[in-house]
């Protein structure tokens, strides 16, 4: 990532925007974007309130309904816990900004083995959301390195969060559009996912869903964290649990001519105590490891009772500050979650 973004090791994402002035120049350049999402939002949100308690959900296929996040610099270790754990399904980031490490994040995906199915996800820096030329390029050699094997593709990843690069949806949505194009002009057998919205900002979701943009997302994504109210059964805004959040999303993506139905939620956690600089999050919001793992299992049930959610990657497996591993001075120490997600697992199998 070039400056004024700057990556955070410990937490496997950007620091928060420091620079102030960079910060109030880019909100301002985009401050027409507020007024499409403002008059998006003031029908399509209650609305979506209204109608969410009459679309109904569809059979899941509870077998394929686990995921796993994994990361290149965690190691080869994670090729045998994987195995260990059962899982098919894993969610992989390649970063726009590391392409010249391209062909190792290509041995990496490939090292699991084929019996597995992997959804890559493209993570956006400034560089390529500015540089069309480059985007292009680039993005043809993901799809021309991956292609073979790998067949489902995030486009993005918490496009609601300025650290992450994009200053509105409109220019999200701009995005994707050029690399949908690609896709659909040389790769049509590949499946692209988006929109990607981080936490319980629908607002932004609901603007990535009804616009003029030549955009369709073959399956729709949502980092949907419920951590900073606790529990999972906690609510927000009076009504909103985990489980009347996925109703509001489910309402708004089969209400939306932009997306297929089904919905992957592709990235969720909680922060663990005691972990710093490795949590993501204030000590104010970190659970312990028992909290940690009885959370998860409550949130993949809910989610499964709601038959609204085709799949849910955790994230991920190994990351001292909310994973399922912690390897820190070279320990590899599983967690009682990492042997609550094997049980998970295995009775999914039965």
């Amino acid at each position: 990532m070039k400056a004024p973004f700057i990556w955070d090791k410990y937490s496997d994402q950007p620091y928060p925007l420091k620079d102030k002035a960079y910060k109030k120049l880019m909100r301002k350049k985009h401050v027409w974007a507020y007024l499409p999402l403002f008059f998006t939002n003031i029908v399509l949100f209650p609305l979506s309130i209204l109608l969410m308690p009459f679309f109904k959900g569809k059979t899941v296929d509870k077998e394929n309904f686990y995921g796993m996040g994994v990361d290149l610099d965690k190691g080869e270790v994670q090729i045998a816990l994987i195995e260990e754990l059962g899982v098919q399904h894993l969610l992989m980031r390649m970063p726009l900004w590391e392409m010249h490490r391209i062909d190792t994040y290509v041995d990496f995906a490939q090292s699991f083995g084929k019996d597995k199915t992997i959804l890559l996800n493209i993570l956006q820096d400034r560089e390529h959301i500015e540089d069309r030329a480059l985007l292009v390029k680039d993005i043809e050699t993901i799809f021309e390195k991956f292609g073979s094997f790998v067949f489902e593709y995030q486009v993005g990843h918490a496009i609601n969060r300025t650290k992450w690069g994009f200053f509105s949806m409109e220019e999200y949505l701009g995005w994707y559009e050029a690399i949908q194009k690609i896709r659909d002009s040389q790769y049509p057998q590949l499946k692209l996912i988006g929109s990607s919205v981080i936490d319980f900002e629908f607002h932004y979701t609901i603007r990535t869903l009804f616009n003029l943009f030549r955009v369709k997302y073959d399956r729709f994504s949502s980092l949907l964290y419920v951590d900073r109210r606790g529990a999972p059964q906690n609510r927000q805004m009076g009504i909103f649990d985990t489980k009347n959040k996925i109703n509001m999303l489910y309402a708004m993506v089969k209400m939306s001519p932009k997306s297929s139905n089904d919905i992957y939620i592709t990235e969720v956690n909680w922060p663990l105590s005691h972990t710093a600089p490795y949590a993501p999050t204030s000590e104010l919001e970190c659970v312990s490891e028992e909290a940690y793992s009885t959370y998860m299992q409550t949130y993949h049930t809910i989610a499964l009772q709601t038959r609204k959610i085709e799949r849910i990657y955790w994230h991920q497996l190994i990351a001292p500050g909310y994973g399922l591993v912690d390897d820190r001075d070279g320990k590899i120490r599983k967690t009682e979650a990492f042997e609550a997600y094997k049980r998970m697992l295995h009775h999914a199998n039965i």
